[in-house]
């Protein structure tokens, strides 16, 4: 069965990778498995087609025969336990790995996305008063998490899906000056944008934007 996944028809990124539906391309990229994409303008997201696979929605999407997903996190769990290569066989292992797939997106993630929404949404006076607050707050979690990686490659032995989102998560903050304060989180997001599998799925991502018909 074809797999096949949404993503934007033209991405507010400039097709450089933060979209969500990177970390489906690139799981599906490290697990060998093709894969079809539908895209979707912003209308066709918020009509009745689109909100049946995803009732809030939004991208990406994932559909295998009858099965319909959403949610990138779910859907990069699901294709980590249906195919080998991005969970460790070894059960505690395993269990950990999923840990830090959570740890990923509800403990990281949450305080960068604020800063997004705040610099891109909210008004300058406020955002100015706002952002020392939200930048304390990632940098808390880049320090706890910065502490527990060291010097090791992988957040817990081979990499793993969870190092697949944790990577998609520091990769907000390109560009912030932040990251860099933490050498060794920068070596580990270098090191997961070397990997043969995400360069696949980041061209391919950005050959979306790139064909794109200006708006």
């Amino acid at each position: 069965m074809t797999i096949t996944i949404t993503a934007f028809e033209r991405s507010p990124d400039g097709g450089q990778g933060m979209a969500r539906d990177m970390r489906v391309r690139w799981a599906l990229e490290e697990v060998g498995q093709p894969y079809g994409v539908r895209l979707l303008s912003f209308k066709a997201m918020k009509e009745p087609a689109h909100l049946a696979l995803h009732p809030f929605g939004q991208i990406p999407t994932y559909q295998e025969g009858d099965l319909a997903l959403f949610e990138s996190g779910a859907i990069v769990f699901h294709i980590a336990e249906r195919h080998a290569g991005l969970l460790p066989d070894d059960a505690n292992a395993r269990a950990r790995a999923i840990t830090w797939m959570f740890a990923a997106l509800n403990t990281v993630e949450p305080p960068i996305v604020d800063r997004e929404v705040a610099e891109y949404l909210e008004d300058e006076t406020w955002y100015e008063r706002r952002l020392p607050f939200i930048d304390e707050r990632i940098r808390k979690r880049l320090g706890e998490l910065s502490g527990r990686l060291g010097n090791a490659d992988w957040l817990d032995g081979a990499f793993s899906a969870g190092d697949l989102l944790m990577v998609t998560v520091l990769r907000r903050l390109e560009g912030s000056g932040i990251l860099e304060e933490y050498p060794n989180l920068s070596a580990y997001v270098a090191r997961g944008k070397a990997r043969p599998a995400y360069k696949r799925a980041f061209v391919a991502q950005l050959a979306v934007f790139t064909a794109a018909p200006t708006a």
